[in-house]
């Protein structure tokens, strides 16, 4: 089965082959994926680290050869918000937070920006999630310059060396359901659910009693039993469902 590799700093994953279809998440630098069909200028997709399918332009990703010593396990990623990689042409390309550097010799490009790799503890989690801070909200996002809240979890797990789902009621699926809030640690996920009892919001917990969330913009609030209590509006904004506990 042929394989591709994002080329670009951002490329947007739609849910249908137009460019006028929603946008359901982004590949971000280095992201490999399952080349599963070729309709015209798009190509259905299949991301190797979470399993999500969707349509990208065509002329937005480079295809691997079967012959090409491709990492998979064990990732390394660029670890500030905003670097550049050079390519092969001395240009450069702006990269954010949670590129996969692995394979950029198959690109035939070059980065000397600080690097992360390898399972990281709870401060590292929460720190990384302290990075995002202000990012603006932006359904299907997975970046510093637009995110959501499934999208903003998924990629500071990334980061850390942790593989979780890319939409929060997947996320709920993973871990060990914790009772109480008491119980919790810093780095800890909470979901919220609607009226329906959908899991529909997730965030990552901090210390005494805070959390920190995608929600108009990455933005620290309260949270109790109830759930979000949002500090500009004063009010609870999402019931808690349950938490989860990862590492």
């Amino acid at each position: 089965m042929d394989l591709g590799i994002c080329n670009l700093s951002i490329v947007p994953v739609r849910i249908s082959d137009s460019d006028k279809s929603e946008m359901i998440t982004q590949l971000v630098y280095g992201d490999l994926f399952t080349i599963i069909e070729e309709k015209g200028k798009w190509t259905m997709i299949k991301c190797e680290f979470d399993s999500y399918e969707g349509w990208i332009n065509s002329k937005q990703y480079q295809r691997l050869d079967e012959n090409d010593n491709i990492i998979i396990d064990n990732p390394t990623y660029s670890f500030d918000l905003v670097e550049f990689i050079e390519n092969e042409n001395k240009e450069l390309i702006t990269i954010s937070i949670g590129s996969n550097i692995s394979n950029i010799n198959l690109l035939n490009h070059s980065y000397d920006g600080k690097l992360i790799s390898g399972k990281q503890n709870r401060d590292s989690i929460v720190n990384t999630a302290l990075l995002y801070l202000h990012s603006p909200y932006l359904w299907g996002g997975k970046t510093p310059f637009g995110i959501d809240c499934s999208g903003f979890t998924q990629m500071v797990y990334k980061i850390n060396g942790y593989k979780i789902l890319r939409d929060a009621k997947e996320q709920a699926t993973q871990g060990i359901t914790l009772s109480f809030i008491e119980e919790s640690e810093p780095g800890d996920l909470a979901f919220f659910h609607n009226d329906n009892d959908e899991i529909i919001h997730v965030g990552i917990i901090l210390k005494n009693n805070h959390i920190i969330h995608a929600s108009g913009k990455v933005r620290i609030d309260r949270l109790d039993q109830s759930g979000i209590y949002n500090n500009e509006k004063k009010k609870h904004t999402h019931p808690l469902r349950y938490i989860k506990k990862i590492i």
